[in-house]
């Protein structure tokens, strides 16, 4: 259906209104006519009438296309609009506020990484700091527990060449006594460690979403009493991703007493593996989100994993996606930082390969030096240190994005960062679903956004989920 632009007496002048079209023009092969007429007609514009598109008086009446109000002119479609360069650019409307690292509306995945890497560098005392001590103190055990090893693998001597079964089963009960208790320390300090950094981090990129700085001191001030609450979760986590494993075991011990082939629970073993191996990541990625639920909501470990889950159900390849991504990009990085120490404690005193020969793999730590020892801790924590903030950053913000989305936590932010510094009891309100304050109004046209003025509600248009 067509409709005739260039009769009636529609204006308050007697001329037709301009209408504003939703769409750009058809693109045509070689653009408007650079003589001045319209898109596939002569200068004249179209059949019978002066103009065209981009002409005064669009089709033949002036108030037409290219007309104020149309396109390409002062206050026409998109101002500035399609016709501007050539390029089309969206149309003006209220902007979300960013009071501190992010916009405070649902956000893309490019976002997210930026706010993990603003948060660094808007507050770097409290994130590099922080990560700094733990990991100083966990690089300094680590190393005096692995010169103890060494010096004790030093005394268990080779096996030969061809060693008997008793000489084997003496050996690794030696190398046991000796390896078993530096491990076992090695991982509960890790343990230890990743609670604590996850909590503070926390709680540091909380504020900093609000734009509010924290100290770390006044981290550890609102972390401490989450602590056990912190550390339940992680070891629910841990027995939820363990399950699979734990079956997977049991029923190849099953397999095995009844008498079947290696082969048999070899093949047993590599199928339900692999089963074993995509649960891990679910539970994993499911209950990606309880350790902010756990100091930013403040509830107990099973509840912060319930909370984890319904918050990540049905997002869970997006949660899935942005956390490997990052997790990618934080071991690049990693290894990029420690490639020039590893080079040094190679140089200072290393061990060859070999199983079980001098200085094989096996008694590795007997081969090192003590500056070798220490040049690989110094590698660690300067890595830890920049990469482990960068990771906790992006479980924050995973977790803030998606409240906002499904809850409209960005309009409780909003409100919140225009009140000024919270205490901590205002700031867990703030988190608690249903216990922040209400919404702001929307506002009327023409009211500017920002942290001291009225917030506006999100754009129409939220960024798709990648």
């Amino acid at each position: 259906m067509t409709e005739d632009r260039s009769q009636g007496t529609d204006g308050p002048d007697g001329q037709p209104e301009p209408v504003q079209p939703w769409f750009p023009p058809p693109s045509q092969p070689g653009g408007p006519d650079p003589a001045g007429g319209g898109y596939g007609y002569p200068p004249g514009g179209g059949p019978g009438q002066p103009g065209g598109y981009g002409q005064p008086g669009g089709y033949g009446q002036q108030g037409g296309y290219g007309q104020p109000g149309g396109y390409g002119r002062p206050g026409g479609y998109g101002q500035p609009g399609y016709g501007q360069g050539g390029r089309w650019r969206p149309p003006p409307g209220p902007q979300a506020p960013k009071p501190g690292v992010i916009a405070l509306r649902p956000l893309a995945v490019g976002e997210i990484l930026d706010g993990a890497f603003t948060s660094i560098r808007r507050n770097p005392r409290a994130t590099l700091g922080i990560a700094a001590v733990l990991l100083t103190i966990s690089g300094v055990i680590s190393a005096a527990v692995n010169g103890i090893l060494s010096q004790s693998a030093q005394g268990l001597g080779s096996l030969p060449p061809q060693p008997t079964p008793e000489q084997m089963t003496s050996y690794l009960s030696r190398l046991a006594s000796v390896a078993l208790p530096a491990a076992g320390l090695a991982v509960v300090l890790a343990f230890v460690v990743n609670i604590l950094l996850t909590g503070l981090l926390t709680a540091v990129i909380g504020r900093g979403v609000l734009g509010h700085k924290i100290t770390p001191g006044g981290a550890w001030r609102l972390v401490r009493p989450r602590l056990l609450a912190l550390l339940g979760s992680v070891v629910l986590i841990f027995l939820c991703a363990a399950a699979p494993w734990a079956v997977l075991g049991g029923l190849l011990a099953v397999v095995a007493v009844a008498g079947s082939p290696a082969a048999g629970i070899a093949v047993i073993g590599v199928l339900g593996g692999i089963p074993a191996l995509c649960l891990t990541i679910w539970f994993v990625t499911m209950f990606q989100l309880a350790g902010p639920v756990v100091v930013l909501e403040r509830l107990g470990p099973g509840t912060a994993l319930k909370r984890s889950w319904r918050l990540v159900r049905g997002s869970f390849w997006r949660v899935f996606g942005i956390t490997l991504l990052a997790g990618l990009i934080v071991a690049v990085a990693a290894t990029v930082l420690q490639l020039p120490f590893s080079l040094i404690a190679g140089f200072a005193g290393g061990a060859p390969a070999g199983p079980f020969g001098p200085g094989g793999a096996v008694t590795q730590f007997a081969g090192q030096s003590i500056t070798a020892l220490i040049v690989t801790a110094i590698g660690s924590i300067i890595a830890g240190t920049v990469t482990r903030p960068v990771s906790a950053g992006v479980t924050v913000l995973l977790y803030v994005d998606l409240r906002m989305r499904r809850e409209g936590l960005d309009l409780v932010l909003q409100s919140a960062a225009s009140g000024g510094q919270l205490a901590g009891d205002e700031f867990a309100s703030v988190w608690r679903p249903g216990g922040g304050p209400p919404p702001p109004a929307p506002p009327g046209p023409g009211l500017s956004s920002g942290p001291g003025g009225t917030a506006p509600p999100p754009p129409a248009g939220t960024p798709s989920a990648w």
